[in-house]
């Protein structure tokens, strides 16, 4: 519709409120008010600038809608051009995404299709690298190798750190005096991991955060952690043979 817009500048308060205008912050008026009329849907008390028609605001998108009091809700929007522009804007994307996912008859179905099957994909992925730990985790157990009282891994893997830290909180429970240095390569970083098993790091007054700092000179790298267990990471992989070869001084 293209409603005229029309202003009473001087309007007594309580003949706009008798006939039906809206007020907002009664204790704000004077005697003589400021009436805007829109059609015959609204009336209300405003000292704001206003448009001659209501055509001239043109498309109307709402941006944003929130409570700023009790009973008072703030609503923000965009017009004209501006929401053309907008609107133009939104339809171009769904194009684009319409056009990737081969111009699907219901594009939402579509994305959300993807999404699950992302969702099952990912799922199958953790349950693979699970299964890959497991199986390092048997193999890692074999290269164990008891040196007077100690039982020592010093090894390379190919494996994530999420799940070498994992594998080596199992061994820990498993294993008795454990002293295990892993080392590791990942999108051309090298990572370390020290864990020494909690009374073997008392008895022979070892710290894996101070270990691990040491190792991680031959990776240009650094890192830390308690004296339990600790990890570095650095930029220089190949390294991680001299760090292991290191590693096994500390129990000289």
């Amino acid at each position: 519709s293209n409603n005229e817009i029309i202003i009473n500048e001087n309007m007594e308060y309580k003949k706009a409120i008798k006939n039906g205008a809206t007020a907002f912050f009664e204790d704000k008026y004077g005697d003589f008010v400021r009436v805007v009329n829109i059609g015959d849907y609204s009336m209300e008390l405003c000292g704001g600038t206003h448009v001659e028609t209501t055509g001239q605001i043109g498309s109307l998108y709402v941006s944003s809608e929130s409570s700023i009091s009790s009973g008072i809700r703030r609503i923000e929007a965009i017009s004209s051009e501006e929401a053309d522009r907008y609107i133009n804007d939104k339809l171009r994307l769904v194009n684009e995404v319409s056009q990737l996912l081969k111009n699907p008859k219901n594009v939402s179905k579509a994305i959300q299709d993807l999404l699950d099957q992302n969702t099952k994909l990912s799922k199958e992925i953790e349950g693979l690298k699970a299964e890959k730990a497991q199986s390092l985790k048997l193999d890692l157990s074999k290269k164990i190798l008891a040196n007077d009282g100690v039982n020592v891994l010093i090894e390379k893997v190919n494996i994530d750190a999420g799940s070498i830290k994992n594998i080596a909180f199992q061994l820990k429970g498993e294993v008795e005096n454990l002293f295990m240095v892993l080392g590791s390569e990942s999108k051309g970083k090298a990572n370390l991991t020290v864990l020494i098993s909690d009374q073997l790091a008392k008895d022979k007054a070892l710290h894996a955060g101070n270990i691990v700092r040491e190792l991680a000179k031959e990776i240009n790298g650094g890192g830390g952690g308690q004296p339990f267990f600790a990890s570095a990471g650095g930029s220089n992989p190949a390294g991680i043979e001299s760090a292991l070869e290191k590693a096994k001084g500390f129990l000289v």
